[in-house]
């Protein structure tokens, strides 16, 4: 079955660009289209996308606020913001709304349309220097000891798993994690899915906003 794409930006160039794009290949599907956030959350709800392709900088509802809407309303559609800035302040906050993934408007069109592919898959997608500096901002504002289910979640991951966490909050990939715990690639690959199934977070990268969240990378630093 196709990927079903929602491209959500108030200009209409951008959107007949993506929509001419997207429409090039036979595994995507563009299902809707929308001017301004709160018309995303609306067709969103309708058109039930697999994908929605955020513009930020839109008005009535921005795609930061929109992106949180659909993870209360639509929680099956996963967003990928687009904009023209690299700004951390939108990288940030995108990802706590719930995004999975951060494209520039630059990115080549063979990169953005894998971009859809990967986040459609379930996978998070974001540049290394956005995760660099998302990390730098994470360390920096996490609230301390996070909520008291997210810590009762914590506590279901075993030895293991919580050192497969401590590194997906320092922003390791797995093979990275698989050299420092001496494991191999399958294994963490295994170790990762199930840290992500506790926690009940949707993919690496909000494994990390768990992580400072809770203080498992500040923690595991102090010992």
């Amino acid at each position: 079955m196709a990927v079903r794409v929602l491209v959500a930006d108030d200009e209409d160039l951008m959107r007949a660009g993506l929509r001419m794009m997207i429409g090039t290949q036979p595994d995507l599907l563009v299902v809707g289209e929308a001017a301004d956030g709160a018309q995303a959350v609306r067709v969103a709800q309708e058109c039930r996308p697999n994908v929605v392709l955020m513009d930020v900088r839109m008005p009535v509802l921005d795609g930061v606020a929109a992106t949180a809407e659909l993870a209360v309303r639509c929680p099956q559609a996963r967003v990928l913001v687009l904009t023209t800035f690299e700004l951390d302040e939108y990288v940030f906050a995108a990802v706590r709304a719930g995004a999975a993934g951060f494209l520039l408007k630059r990115t080549p069109p063979e990169a953005l349309l894998a971009g859809v592919r990967t986040v459609a898959a379930g996978e998070a997608l974001l540049g290394p220097s956005v995760t660099r500096r998302l990390l730098a901002e994470f360390a920096r504002s996490a609230p301390p000891g996070g909520s008291a289910a997210g810590q009762r979640a914590l506590a279901r991951l075993t030895p293991r798993e919580r050192q497969v966490l401590e590194l997906l909050g320092r922003g390791r990939s797995n093979a990275e994690i698989a050299a420092a715990l001496h494991l191999g690639e399958a294994t963490v690959k295994t170790h990762v899915r199930r840290v992500l199934d506790k926690l009940g977070v949707r993919d690496r990268v909000h494994a990390v906003v768990f992580a400072f969240d809770h203080g498992v990378v500040r923690a595991a630093a102090e010992q």
